[in-house]
């Protein structure tokens, strides 16, 4: 099988600093990668080469068989990205909005009525689509964020922390259908700190630590070496086991 991403030899460094210091892997249609890492460990640079916003980089990055170097628009045109936050032009209806997405993507503005329609119907938002976003929660704009990423049916799909401000029923329903696409065949590369979650969606969970791939497996497998949760294996392989007197220490202070 062919993998819908493929890295090679990745390094990145700003000045003198290594950010992405060898990084390899493969990552097949249909699996949800759960991309973790402390901050400052190399997540976000990945995410930013993958999507073509940082086109400097050393080693090899293949979209669906396509060089990123050599064909960098046409493979933004493959990839749906969800950040945590964007700027989002909300003097714009949602409406509006996907239209102005859909229109990046070359799709009629019928198809983008009828597939915004329904997936915001999802999230509870059928009835303000046509209200101005200047008024809406952090939720509500993430929710047209997320609908803008998979508007045009990407086959891989990039989450950096998408479930920012979503509130509990939009995080249930987000999750589903993060597996649902999954199951479609799509290849989803999933950032967050959020262990719960990331321990229950993913197939495969990469932990990133100082520029290293240092873990790569099912979480089952990771469990075997490390703990029972992916907080605890998080902590144990990137040396911060003593999480619980740090947060003694904090605490402490109101006592000094």
């Amino acid at each position: 099988m062919t993998p819908t991403v493929s890295i090679q030899h990745l390094f990145k460094s700003y000045g003198d600093k290594a950010v992405l210091n060898d990084i390899s892997l493969d990552v097949f249609p249909g699996q949800i990668i759960g991309y973790i890492g402390p901050n400052g460990a190399g997540k976000s640079t990945t995410v930013k080469i993958l999507t073509g916003l940082i086109p400097d980089f050393e080693g090899s990055v293949t979209i669906n068989g396509l060089d990123l170097r050599e064909h960098p628009l046409e493979i933004k045109r493959m990839i749906g990205y969800i950040p945590e936050n964007a700027e989002i032009y909300d003097v714009l209806t949602p409406m509006e909005y996907l239209q102005f997405i859909g229109r990046l993507y070359d799709l009629s503005a019928d198809t983008v009525r009828e597939r915004a329609e329904q997936m915001l119907a999802a999230f509870g938002l059928k009835d303000v689509l046509d209200q101005r976003m200047d008024t809406f929660s952090k939720g509500m704009k993430q929710k047209v964020l997320i609908t803008s990423g998979l508007l045009h049916n990407p086959s891989l799909i990039v989450l950096d922390e998408p479930l920012s401000g979503l509130d509990a029923n939009a995080v249930i329903v987000m999750k589903e259908i993060m597996s649902r696409l999954a199951r479609e065949g799509k290849t989803l590369f999933y950032c967050s700190h959020m262990m719960d979650v990331v321990e229950k969606v993913s197939d495969r969970i990469m932990l990133i630590n100082r520029g290293r791939i240092i873990a790569d497996g099912a979480f089952e497998e990771l469990r075997k070496n490390s703990g029972d949760s992916l907080e605890k294996i998080f902590a144990q392989l990137t040396g911060e086991t003593n999480l619980e007197g740090e947060a003694d220490k904090f605490v402490n202070a109101f006592e000094s």
